[in-house]
């Protein structure tokens, strides 16, 4: 888990050290600043921090403690230039430093190659993960009680995550099924369809309200989709990835309405 956590986080720091890069060259400074505020704040401190920590009473081990001491210090960097004083009182207490080192004259983190697919099945593996959360949430399920995970069989399903979301959702097993699950909570995420065996009995009218409401927005949401693509102007004015963009959207909410359609009509 750990391992795959500093991969999915050192992509992350590229994309976001091209996009701050991008901005400086801009000078749209403020741009810049919240990009390394919400790459500290959101990704670092809420999803890496928790995804790398040990279990109760167990050390971090040493690969994990070093490279996340290499990605602090590159937030250090980042941010230097916006708070210079307490990122140079923290990164010179990170290590031992030399006589006369700064991070002030340190070099900048250079942007590298990242998988831009790498991270966006990871931005889906926590849309997976907060589903989990707010069933859990929604039934009074404890977090410290381990529950299942089955998953319908798709290809967009993140298993290269599985481990990070059965860590971050505390599920005992997970289980692919071919079939809709009956007596399950389920969520949808990514046109994938996720079944949480009841610990209880299922509030039928609840599962059915809930995926009524998601099925109006999805609703909502593919109409916008085709007022644009039945623009003529914006088919062929727009750059080709734009609408290929809008193509790909189109897809997906037509497979969500499909697969919200058959879970309302298996609880009829």
């Amino acid at each position: 888990t750990s391992k795959t956590a500093v991969e999915w986080f050192n992509a992350l720091l590229r994309q976001s050290e091209e996009n701050i890069s991008d901005l400086f060259s801009k000078y749209r400074l403020s741009e810049a600043l919240m990009e390394v505020y919400n790459l500290l704040r959101d990704e670092f401190s809420s999803w890496y921090l928790e995804m790398i920590k040990p279990a109760y009473g167990t050390p971090m081990d040493k690969a994990t403690y070093e490279a996340t001491l290499s990605i602090f210090e590159k937030l250090l960097q980042l941010l230097h230039p916006f708070m210079p004083f307490i990122t140079e009182e923290i990164w010179q207490n990170l290590r031992e430093r030399k006589d006369g080192e700064s991070i002030m004259v340190s070099v900048m983190p250079i942007p590298g190659k990242y998988d831009e697919n790498f991270l966006n099945t990871f931005e889906n593996t926590k849309e997976v993960i907060a589903g989990i959360r707010t069933i859990r949430k929604q039934n009074n399920i404890a977090f410290k009680d381990a529950i299942s995970l089955r998953v319908k069989s798709n290809d967009r399903y993140p298993l290269q995550f599985e481990s990070i979301i059965c860590k971050m959702g505390n599920i005992q097993d997970v289980e692919m099924v071919s079939d809709t699950v009956k007596g399950a909570w389920s969520f949808i995420c990514d046109t994938v369809e996720y079944f949480i065996p009841a610990v209880g009995e299922v509030n039928t009218e609840e599962v059915r309200a809930k995926l009524q409401a998601d099925l109006a927005y999805a609703q909502g949401f593919l109409a916008s989709v085709m007022k644009k693509l039945s623009n003529e102007k914006f088919v062929h004015g727009a750059p080709a990835q734009v609408v290929e963009n809008e193509r790909k959207k189109q897809a997906d909410a037509e497979a969500k309405i499909k697969a919200i359609e058959q879970q309302l009509a298996e609880l009829k």
